[in-house]
């Protein structure tokens, strides 16, 4: 064989393997570049929370990364992985898990937008002495990660000496307020250990940041051994059943949570803390706080809110089957309620927001939307905010006046409080994040533990 056929017989095969990989190379780039686009067309260009700084020089272009995000937030873009749809990233690690050259690492708030995380000691104390902090307020929204957190909080609470007041007896131990992954990790410690405890749950269900989901959106997880119940083979569960399972534990442990039940003050007293909640008051000689970053709902300020029609989240659609439904909001959240209340046959849907456009939600949302108001599926009221809830109407404030509709319930998708203002007010010292950026964090000075209210 002649050394002009031993060329073609090796480098044409060569060639096509070249062409082809060039090729899919191009049309991964090309994908990841449209979703890119579209986040920034939508103003969906900052991250909520824990999410992926990748190294570039250390990126070999796998895909792997890729195909670990179960919620499409990575992309490939020029041989290189790059967080190409921030907004729905939830921080799970899953990417930085199977990445083979450790070129991801998880990180807190961006330059532009940094994020405050309390700064707590190794035990997840404060610099105020007997309130803890464990989960996604103290920065770790990794489902397996913060109910070992939880675990570990309360095994550093148990040591404590039993504390008194003004010669009394404490009502608790210890207050947990959150029933999210990190506050059932601490419930169950708490339950084994034997600790006068309690559980504050300000909806009427489990699940922390799990709750506010989208239905059937996939929590990724890993497994995990909990106090109690040992270990849990989850790897990659969906939102209804981790939701289900956490319902299925408080059931057979009889763990002490307290449902409807939101903390509205904490103030600091002899030998602990009296914790005011909607329902009581109780005195605790110590706090774990193991809330999420949402915090509290953001409310509409307006008369009538309180009634029961009123809630700040739609769990599921069929509930509102043949009812007038008013949501209120101009994120995702609230386009996502709607669209899904407007594929209930009987329910008739309003949308009220009070910008001229939805200017930052999902590009695929707007399109949605679009085609639910043109085919009549539901009514989209611009410029709009709600004056007054009625039982079976709402008052609605318009530039050209107050329009009336008929009113059976009341989805706000306003977003939430974050709970750091809390902080501030308890004098917990909190640093400010700003992702890979090497920026010396800003520490707000720590002040003498005084009240809080949220």
């Amino acid at each position: 064989m002649n050394d002009s056929l031993m060329f073609a017989v090796y480098l044409v095969p060569l060639g096509f393997v070249l062409f082809f990989y060039v090729r899919i190379k191009s049309r991964q780039t090309e994908s990841a570049k449209a979703v890119m686009q579209e986040s920034i067309e939508s103003g969906m260009t900052e991250p909520p929370s824990l999410h992926p700084s990748i190294d570039g020089g250390r990126c070999i272009g796998s895909g792997v990364c890729v195909a670990a995000c179960p919620e499409e937030a990575i992309g490939i873009v020029h041989g290189v992985a790059s967080l190409v749809n921030p907004s729905v990233c939830i921080g799970h690690g899953a990417c930085a898990t199977a990445c083979p050259t450790s070129a991801i690492h998880l990180v807190f708030g961006t330059e532009k937008r940094g994020m405050e995380i309390p700064l707590v000691k190794p035990d997840f104390q404060t610099n105020i002495q007997g309130l803890y902090i464990a989960g996604e307020l103290g920065g770790m929204g990794l489902i397996r990660k913060a109910a070992e957190q939880g675990n570990q909080a309360m095994v550093s609470i148990s040591a404590r000496p039993k504390a008194q007041s003004g010669g009394q007896r404490m009502d608790f131990d210890v207050l947990v307020i959150g029933a999210g992954p990190a506050g059932m990790g601490a419930s169950l410690t708490a339950q084994e250990r034997g600790l006068r405890y309690a559980t504050l749950e300000q909806e009427s269900t489990l699940g922390g940041s799990v709750l506010h989901y989208p239905r059937r959106k996939i929590a990724m997880t890993a497994p995990m051994t909990l106090p109690l119940v040992g270990k849990v083979r989850f790897t990659e569960v969906s939102k209804e059943t981790l939701l289900e399972f956490w319902e299925g534990v408080v059931t057979k442990h009889k763990l002490n949570v307290k449902f409807n039940e939101r903390m509205t003050e904490i103030n600091k007293i002899e030998g602990g803390f009296e914790v005011v909640t909607t329902k009581a008051r109780y005195r605790t000689s110590a706090v774990l706080l193991a809330i999420g970053r949402r915090g509290t709902p953001r409310k509409l300020g307006v008369d009538g809110e309180d009634l029961s029609k009123v809630v700040y989240r739609l769990l599921e659609p069929d509930q509102y089957r043949n009812q007038h439904v008013l949501v209120v909001g101009g994120g995702d959240s609230a386009v996502e309620a709607a669209l899904a209340l407007a594929e209930v046959e009987g329910t008739t849907v309003t949308i009220s927001y009070r910008g001229e456009a939805f200017s930052r939600i999902k590009t695929k949302n707007r399109a949605k939307l679009q085609v639910a108001v043109a085919d009549q599926s539901l009514d989209m009221l611009l410029e709009s905010q709600v004056k007054a809830l009625t039982a079976k109407g709402v008052s609605l404030k318009k530039v050209d006046g107050i329009v009336e509709i008929a009113n059976d319930a009341t989805i706000v998708c306003a977003g939430g409080e974050v709970p750091t203002k809390l902080l501030r007010e308890l004098g917990v010292t909190v640093e400010s994040h700003f992702g890979a950026v090497k920026r010396r964090p800003e520490v707000m000075a720590a002040k003498p533990a005084r009240s809080a209210r949220v």
